[in-house]
């Protein structure tokens, strides 16, 4: 169930694009602010080296959904403040917690402000894609998490969760769908216990 708890606070991807320089702060944050409805396939790479796949669901601000392949996966859900996992496998609840206490909470605020005081550790360019290591300035022992942009358009390739116990999590997405419709119901987890 960790990988799945922690599944929802990272994302690692392959650039589809060459990006010719490193993005600034301010146009990832804008890219961010933008971004307000998006699906994607997805891969994960989880702490012990297992992969799971997946269709993602962005709703900006405060909303997403991973809903993992295969009978009986689980689902992770983030909304009205909190991430939701649920192991349809199991007959226990669902494990809640709160967001603001997840890397996740850089990606779905209101207001992503990147150049805020300490909330970036790490600002690099690797020749592909610029690499940013983001945090709660107020709360660093929360975990962080690395995102990886392209630029021409920008785009979130893939995000690495750093946790607060030390392990990694990682999501590569596929091809970012923007501007999609979206029902609430994908953002709700009571919408699982019907099945």
């Amino acid at each position: 169930m960790k990988q799945f708890a922690y599944a929802l606070l990272f994302a690692a991807c392959a650039p589809a694009a060459w990006a010719a320089d490193k993005l600034s702060l301010n146009e990832i944050s804008g890219y961010l602010n933008d971004l307000k409805t998006a699906e994607a396939d997805f891969t994960q790479v989880n702490d012990d080296g297992s992969l799971s796949t997946g269709k993602l669901y962005l709703h900006r601000p405060g909303r997403m959904r991973f809903e993992y392949d295969g009978p009986g996966a689980g689902v992770v859900v983030a909304g009205a403040g909190a991430v939701m996992i649920q192991d349809k496998k199991s007959n226990q609840p669902p494990e809640t917690y709160p967001l603001r206490r997840t890397p996740l909470s850089v990606i779905l605020a209101r207001n992503v402000d990147l150049s805020r005081a300490n909330m970036v550790v790490r600002h690099s360019f690797d020749g592909t894609a610029t690499i940013v290591r983001a945090q709660d300035p107020e709360h660093p022992e929360y975990g962080s998490i690395d995102m990886m942009f392209t630029g021409e358009p920008v785009q979130l390739r893939k995000w690495v969760v750093n946790d607060d116990a030390g392990g990694q999590t990682t999501v590569i997405l596929g091809a970012l769908e923007t501007g999609v419709k979206l029902s609430s119901k994908l953002f709700r987890i009571e919408r699982d216990n019907d099945n």
